[in-house]
């Protein structure tokens, strides 16, 4: 089985894949870094260096790759992924989607605190932050709905994220 989880930035992803793949014993895979690995390069130097399309059809080539894996796997997506190509529905008919959705305020609030490592905020004013991240949901919330499951992960810790997905899956 594999389990996708999406999200926006800041919603969780990659801390809620570590703890629940040690929670069911799943082979953790995080796509941003799996296409970074196999680049040699990070995911902004190959924005810079080779460009945002050239990104985008890396990130769907490895993502069928694994989406094609007979291994448990627990795959966290980048923010992105969803929306381009076909991803949403070749993640829905491949792995079990989760999307973990928070309020803008709490996107707001967990993205400040790693605001450098961001590249798409990382030049913005905290304060332009919130309005942002709310034209962006809009844009990529019909992508991120789709999912075979959604979750709320304002005020839950990555346990409590863990629980909900096991329990709704049966695990």
């Amino acid at each position: 089985m594999i389990i996708s989880l999406l999200g926006y930035m800041g919603s969780g992803k990659s801390h809620i894949s570590k703890n629940l793949s040690q929670k069911i014993n799943f082979k953790l895979i995080d796509l941003d870094h799996q296409i970074s690995e196999e680049h040699q390069l990070s995911i902004p130097e190959i924005f810079e260096k080779r460009g945002e399309i050239y990104f985008r059809k890396e990130e769907k080539r490895i993502l069928e790759e694994l989406l094609n894996s007979e291994e448990n796997l627990v795959l966290s997506l980048g923010g992105g992924t969803p929306v381009y190509y076909e991803n949403m529905n070749i993640i829905n008919e491949k792995s079990k989607s989760f999307f973990l959705r928070a309020s803008v305020n709490t996107l707001t609030n967990r993205v400040l605190l790693q605001k450098n490592s961001r590249p798409l905020i990382s030049k913005l004013e905290d304060s332009d932050i919130p309005e942002f991240i709310a034209k962006h949901l809009f844009e990529r919330n019909p992508y991120y709905s789709k999912a075979h499951f959604t979750i709320d992960t304002d005020s839950k810790n990555a346990v409590e994220v863990s629980d909900e997905i096991t329990k709704l899956l049966q695990i």
